[in-house]
């Protein structure tokens, strides 16, 4: 969860020449499954790719997000610069200590919707409850149930494994000019 401060607003005192801060509000903001399924009901266009959004569509995430109950919408409109860095860096953290070799493959023209995350939870007995966790873990506990459930590769036989082992002596050879 992040927590964010939003000045609303500030006056200066020319006695002191000093900025007063009128109002701050505080925020709990959380990047899940259920933020992003809010978002995309309303907006009716997945959130993850490379589909840019707008400045509009970016404010309503952030009040998707928000759990703080009865936000008044002039505290969104009141985020500073560094309020938004601050959440595009809350929401790009990996959240996780897991780490993998490689990347994923990249599936050719997949789209990736709330509803298509929730599949992969149905699927691989994820409990619902997780659907609150930050998104990135959560897509990470997805992905180590992939890998684990996957079928173990299939072993060579000693034929298989003499033959890969002629060929890349061969292929060093060829590239190496040697004899062997």
């Amino acid at each position: 969860m992040l927590t964010l401060i939003v000045q609303m607003s500030e006056n200066y005192d020319e006695a002191k020449q000093e900025f007063i801060p009128d109002k701050v509000v505080k925020l709990e903001l959380e990047h899940s499954l259920v933020s992003l399924s809010k978002w995309e009901s309303f907006c009716e266009k997945p959130f993850l790719g490379n589909i840019p959004k707008t400045a509009e569509e970016t404010l309503w995430y952030i009040q998707f997000m928000t759990m703080t109950p009865n936000v008044p919408p002039e505290v969104f409109n009141s985020l500073s610069t560094e309020n938004i860095i601050e959440i595009n860096a809350y929401i790009d953290k990996k959240m996780t200590a897991t780490w993998f070799k490689e990347e994923p493959p990249a599936r050719q023209g997949e789209i990736i919707t709330a509803e298509v995350i929730y599949y992969w939870m149905i699927s691989l007995n994820v409990p619902i409850d997780c659907q609150d966790w930050h998104l990135n873990r959560l897509l990470t506990l997805i992905r180590v149930c992939n890998q684990k459930n996957a079928p173990p590769a299939k072993k060579m036989n000693a034929r298989e494994l003499a033959q890969r082992n002629r060929m890349l002596n061969e292929e060093r050879r060829a590239r190496l000019q040697t004899a062997g």
